[in-house]
């Protein structure tokens, strides 16, 4: 019997060890072992902070089983051998700890057998265990593990009770509500609380283990205040202050700490907190976040030395697939973003299943930048239209334009763009490119009169100088020589020194046997251009350069010039119909579908001045300026009318102020674009009637622009919005009509088109027909 019970020892005994090596950290939490000797892992990069236990945020707590282990460590051989040696193998599984330690500290309980340590218990320290009996008294698994753990990591000799579920509950029950408003994180009356009773009872003391935790809990709650605040130095500041905040227990403070490091400009430190916890903390939900955070804050290579601290799981995959196709999205981002970035070929080949056998287009336009910005324009171009099947988009329109261009199909990108050409000032850029070269093709594209007419009236309207450059070679390939003449000089108006157009319009002239005009241009450019000074070849018809298309990130469009010098061409000659340019005067016209009547801007008479010469508005006196903003606006040229009403801006006289802000609106309007013209009426107060008739046109310039993007839902919200300031029109019932049809509100289009029909409308007819043909195809088959 002795040598049975000598034998049972000795196997408690190796048991034990052997756990203690393999997992030390989980022996020391669960089995309350000293700490002494024990390497603590450490935040790098954070000096002295330490945390005290790397497993305290294990939810997982057998009461049961610890104090059963327990009881077997402290006390006398069980005389059931039988039902003890199952218990002690048990923990022998663990995994073994992946952070390299130093050669593991024999336990205390390995060095001594169970007879000595009971003799030594009485020599135990003196423990505060007031918290430690709170907690069992609650039940209050969780906390009572972690302040198990945070006692023998302050006393390594410390031994908890045999049995922690059963610790009585404390004798003072002032002390236990202090302990329960600590519980409920009501920290400063907690405060109140400790004053109150040492202003009463002055030999009374507060635990010291109170007083610590409550310390801890009050720069938590300062460092989370700090982090949402972006107070991200007092966050690092707080933390360095408070070591003990710095465990897995308290995952949510390491993070706010890397991303305080982070934000601060030191991305390594950042990277050294998600390293920490993905090396010693075990809570998978804890982990997964901490990948995902860190995706969002640090760059492409520091998260693959992240990811490579991932763990396999029992069934073969790894713990961090579920966020692999985000994180993937996140990757071929971060390379659409830096052209040199090389995104590991793992990550595009998931990518490229994913738009092939999902349904997102975001998916197909990720591949599709990835590959425009590596000049890959075939991939870019199958997977812009790709994304453009699944979810037609300015961003896929404009990337399948900049590879159009890119292999030389500039009319494809004019026609794909035309949509989207006022959705962004990229989008604006991508196609006034498209327009550029699209016009600079040799032998020269047999564009038809609409499209030039539309291409033109842009161009006019930006004012840029490539396209129309461009549109004066293009003439010149038709031998419409006083055409091409007239945009060489509109391309040198907005951009006096651009060179190319200024070597267009002296061979164009010397063609026209204009010689005062190319001996003053080549006065001009004496100096500057020899090819222009000495006239080497007057009969090239081939324009001096393509426009290169616009990369992403770094399109712009070209700025005008201060002031023109010579104003564009509005009326093609007898001859030369086949270029349009602009629409006609005095009205704003917008199309829209269906075709819609026009929107006209009413003001009163002005009169008439002479400004058929160009001059600087802004040498002119403000109410000279403000008259030759009218005259410009009668003969519909309303971009130059915007300068000069900008002039009249800076006058004194109040009057004067108004009336060019209210013209400035106006001509805003006519060039459309409503929100300038909102920004144009406030420069100045206006009377309500003014206010009122600015309002509602801009509302419906701006429910017109909308339906032609086909934001139907926001045009009806314009209309609405108008509708509220004066009796809706016909033709914007009619178009109210027309999106409740794209929106698929049978009957409220219905109900529109007869009210309309019935004034005698047209177009109001015509769109009673096409929800019948929507709605009932077989009766008008």
């Amino acid at each position: 019997m002795k040598s049975s019970l000598v034998a049972i020892s000795a196997a408690v005994v190796v048991a034990t060890l052997v756990t203690g090596l393999k997992d030390r950290a989980a022996l020391q939490e669960r089995f309350g072992l000293g700490s002494a000797g024990k390497p603590a892992p450490e935040l790098m990069m954070m000096g002295r902070i330490k945390p005290t236990d790397a497993s305290a945020g294990n939810p997982e707590f057998n009461a049961q089983l610890v104090a059963d282990k327990i009881e077997a460590i402290t006390s006398p051989s069980p005389p059931a051998p039988g039902a003890r040696e199952p218990d002690a193998a048990a923990p022998q599984p663990a995994a073994p700890q992946t952070v390299a330690q130093p050669a593991p500290v024999t336990p205390p309980i390995v060095s001594a057998p169970p007879a000595p340590q009971q003799a030594a218990a009485p020599a135990q320290p003196a423990v505060d265990e007031s918290a430690l009996r709170y907690f069992a008294s609650r039940g209050d698994k969780v906390r009572l593990q972690a302040e198990i753990s945070r006692l023998q990591a302050l006393y390594p000799n410390w031994v908890p009770p045999a049995d922690p579920l059963a610790v009585p509950q404390n004798g003072d029950k002032q002390l236990e509500a202090m302990w329960q408003l600590y519980s409920d994180g009501r920290y400063a009356e907690l405060r109140k609380a400790v004053a109150d009773r040492q202003a009463a009872d002055a030999g009374w003391q507060p635990p010291a283990d109170l007083l610590d935790r409550l310390d801890v809990a009050e720069a938590r709650a300062r460092l989370v205040n700090a982090s949402d605040l972006k107070q991200y130095a007092t966050v690092v500041d707080i933390a360095a202050a408070t070591p003990s905040l710095l465990t897995c227990s308290e995952v949510d403070v390491l993070w706010r700490v890397a991303e305080a490091f982070i934000q601060t400009e030191r991305a390594q430190r950042g990277q050294d907190a998600y390293t920490y916890i993905l090396k010693n903390c075990a809570n998978p939900a804890e982990r997964q976040a901490t990948v995902e955070k860190a995706s969002t804050l640090l760059a492409y290579q520091p998260m693959q030395a992240l990811l490579t601290l991932e763990r396999p799981a029992a069934d073969g995959s790894k713990e961090f697939d579920a966020i692999r196709d985000n994180l993937t999205r996140r990757f071929m981002a971060e390379g659409n973003d830096d052209p040199k970035l090389v995104i590991a070929p793992d990550y595009i080949a998931r990518l490229e299943k994913l738009a092939e056998t999902g349904g997102l287009a975001s998916d197909a336009l990720l591949l599709g930048w990835y590959q425009l910005r590596r000049n890959n324009d075939a991939d870019a171009e199958k997977w812009f239209r790709a994304a453009r099947a699944k979810q037609d988009s300015a961003a896929a329109s404009q990337g399948l334009a900049l590879a159009l261009i890119a292999r030389k199909a500039p009319e494809e990108a004019e026609d794909v763009m035309f949509r989207w050409r006022a959705d962004s000032e990229d989008a604006t850029s991508t196609y006034l490119a498209a327009t550029a070269n699209l016009m600079a093709l040799q032998p020269p594209a047999d564009l038809a009169e609409d499209v030039l007419h539309r291409i033109a009236t842009k161009v006019i309207a930006r004012k840029y100088v490539p396209t129309a450059q461009q549109f004066g070679w293009y003439a010149r390939s038709l031998n419409q020589f006083q055409t091409a003449a007239r945009w060489f000089e509109t391309a040198l108006a907005w951009k006096p020194d651009d060179e190319p157009s200024a070597y267009g319009l002296v061979i164009t002239r010397e063609q026209l046997s204009d010689r005062k005009a190319v001996l003053d241009l080549q006065r001009a450019w004496a100096g500057r251009s020899s090819r222009i000074t000495n006239l080497e070849d007057t009969s090239s018809l081939i324009p001096n350069a393509v426009t290169p298309p616009p990369e992403k990130g770094t399109l712009a469009a070209q700025q005008p010039a201060a002031q023109p010098t010579q104003n564009p061409p509005t009326e093609p000659l007898p001859a030369e119909r086949r270029i349009t340019l602009q629409p006609g005067s005095q009205v704003v016209v917008r199309a829209a579908r269906p075709a819609m009547e026009t929107v006209t801007v009413p003001r009163g008479p002005r009169q008439t001045r002479g400004c058929s010469t160009t001059i600087d508005a802004g040498q002119l006196k403000p109410a000279d300026a403000l008259s030759r903003g009218w005259c410009l606006m009668d003969i519909n040229r309303p971009m130059e009318a915007i300068s000069a009403f900008e002039a009249a801006l800076q006058s004194p006289t109040r009057k004067v102020r108004e009336d060019a802000a209210y013209g400035q609106s106006l001509a805003y309007l006519r060039a459309g674009l409503s929100g300038n013209a909102a920004v144009a009426a406030t420069k100045a107060p206006q009377n309500r009637q003014r206010a009122a008739e600015l309002q509602v046109a801009i509302l419906a310039d701006r429910a017109l622009s909308a339906f032609d993007a086909g934001r139907y839902r926001e045009t009806l919200i314009y209309l609405d919005q108008r509708a509220q300031l004066q009796q809706e029109r016909i033709d914007l019932m009619v178009l109210r009509g027309y999106c409740y049809l794209n929106l698929k509100m049978y009957g409220d289009a219905t109900r529109i088109f007869e009210a309309a029909a019935a004034t005698g409308s047209r177009d109001a007819a015509r769109g009673l027909a096409d929800v019948r043909n929507v709605t009932h195809p077989d009766v008008n088959d």
